[in-house]
């Protein structure tokens, strides 16, 4: 299991500043390859599945993740494929609890895989 995975997503207080370059990239390099840091504004990855079906099923999972955690990513499902972008909008960048959140959805696609 990635490091980050088994931390907590901790919401952050609207007085934070968002994370610069120097605190992403270390954060960063403990994800998948596949997310990309975007304008070092939000983190984006694509997960790609056999059919509809496992897609849907895979989204559903990282909505009940959401839920539970309280971090809520734009989720953009479509045959064979689902989008995850996340950034904390409190904040309008990216915060800890986003790299937290996208090491968790990437443990939930390795155990569907």
């Amino acid at each position: 299991m990635n490091e980050l995975a088994r931390r907590e997503c901790v919401p952050c207080r609207s007085a934070q500043a968002p994370l610069g370059s120097a605190e992403i990239e270390p954060l960063h390099s403990l994800l998948d390859p596949d997310w990309q840091v975007v304008d070092e504004h939000h983190l984006s990855r694509t997960y790609r599945f056999k059919n509809f079906a496992d897609a849907l099923a895979f989204t559903n999972q990282v909505g009940a993740l959401a839920e539970q955690v309280f971090h809520h990513p734009d989720i953009a499902l479509s045959w064979g494929k689902v989008g995850i972008v996340i950034w904390t909008h409190k904040i309008k960048g990216l915060h800890e609890a986003d790299f937290v959140f996208a090491a968790k959805c990437d443990q939930l696609y390795q155990e569907q895989s």
